[in-house]
């Protein structure tokens, strides 16, 4: 039986498949999740608001350039990246959580600090995820090069003529049904992932299989948990972003309930 080497808060169980032990959780355990998230949150509210208002900030930012430059064709693809690099973002609100639970001081609390606890790992996901992004941009690109058979839309109303159109209904099929496939893709990988990756020393294979085999393991309520992620960030997406000040907080608090749910603390 392989295991990770001995160290600090180590993950010593076995690397292989068949091996590898998530729990078996019920229905409706995703929304147990939400209220520990939503009671996390109000007692760091100070602290998760400050660290989720900086990447409201930045995203207000790169939409506000995004449209002064006239590339609104963009913004379907940034709203996508969002939801991929977001496992990654929530790192400090993990971190939020595993301090409650412990009964520190969030004084001390840093994202950076946790992020250096496994940096090498969490980048390497990150990556993975950026990876994610561009192929399914370029797949979008390639199938509307073989499957759109009008002229090339303007910017301005590329996206309805696009998918709501008669010449690009062939186009709109095969984009969306790439699109559930990659983004079941991310989920599975990235459901656990992260929050894994600060709360122990374990390779990023190891934690990306136990996402996966949390996901195959627990399919309906999983998929329960990926809506509800999707439905409550999308929310303060539409929301000029003003929702996302309590959506990304509470989705990251309730993350890390959802992978201490999933992998045994043994």
């Amino acid at each position: 039986m392989t295991t990770i080497v001995n160290m600090d808060n180590e993950y010593t169980g076995s690397t292989r498949w068949p091996d590898l032990v998530v729990n078996e959780i019920s229905l409706t355990e995703p929304f147990v999740w939400l209220k520990k998230g939503w009671d996390d949150f109000l007692k760091v509210k100070s602290y998760s608001l400050r660290y989720a208002a900086f990447f409201v900030f930045i995203s207000c930012l790169i939409t506000v350039t995004t449209l002064m430059t006239g590339n609104h064709f963009l913004l379907i693809f940034l709203f996508a990246g969002f939801f991929l690099v977001a496992p990654s973002i929530g790192i400090g609100l993990y971190q939020m959580s595993a301090f409650l639970e412990k009964n520190e001081p969030l004084k001390k609390c840093n994202a950076w600090e946790a992020f250096k606890q496994n940096q090498g790992q969490i980048s390497m996901v990150t990556g993975g995820f950026f990876i994610i992004l561009q192929l399914w941009v370029s797949m979008n690109f390639v199938l509307f090069a073989l499957l759109y058979n009008g002229i090339s839309p303007p910017l301005d109303n590329f996206f309805s003529n696009l998918y709501f159109s008669q010449e690009g209904k062939y186009f709109a099929i095969a984009s969306v049904s790439l699109g559930f496939l990659f983004a079941l893709t991310a989920f599975s990988i990235s459901a656990i992932t992260v929050p894994m990756l600060i709360d122990k020393k374990v390779d990023g294979f190891t934690a990306i299989r136990l996402s996966i085999k949390s996901v195959l393991n627990n399919f309906k309520a999983m998929m329960l948990w990926a809506f509800l992620i999707v439905a409550i960030v999308g929310f303060g997406l539409i929301t000029f972003y003003i929702g996302l000040l309590i959506a990304l907080p509470v989705i990251g608090h309730a993350s890390w309930h959802a992978y201490k749910s999933l992998v045994p603390s043994d």
